[in-house]
């Protein structure tokens, strides 16, 4: 089985992979962190996403072991400079 995440990309990842959402398709019981693979495995400009990159599912931070289930939203959250 399968589930569909929704996957939102903001800022400079945004920019990085040249859109603001994109569906996903993973293996029924993935992680955030199986999410983070399967995009870093589709190659440029994906690959050049962090390995541990700061995310939110369902507007929630979230650790790369959070489960995911069908229908999620994963928000990819850029480092943000201050001053």
């Amino acid at each position: 089985m399968t589930l569909s995440v929704n996957t939102l990309f903001f800022a400079s990842y945004r920019d990085l992979v040249g859109a603001s959402t994109l569906e996903v398709e993973l293996s029924e019981g993935a992680t955030v962190g199986d999410l983070v693979d399967e995009l870093r495995r589709r190659g440029a400009p994906f690959d050049a996403l962090p390995e541990e990159p700061a995310v939110a599912v369902n507007q929630t931070y979230a650790l790369l072991d959070e489960p995911l289930g069908p229908g999620d939203e994963v928000a990819f959250i850029p480092p943000v400079a201050g001053g």
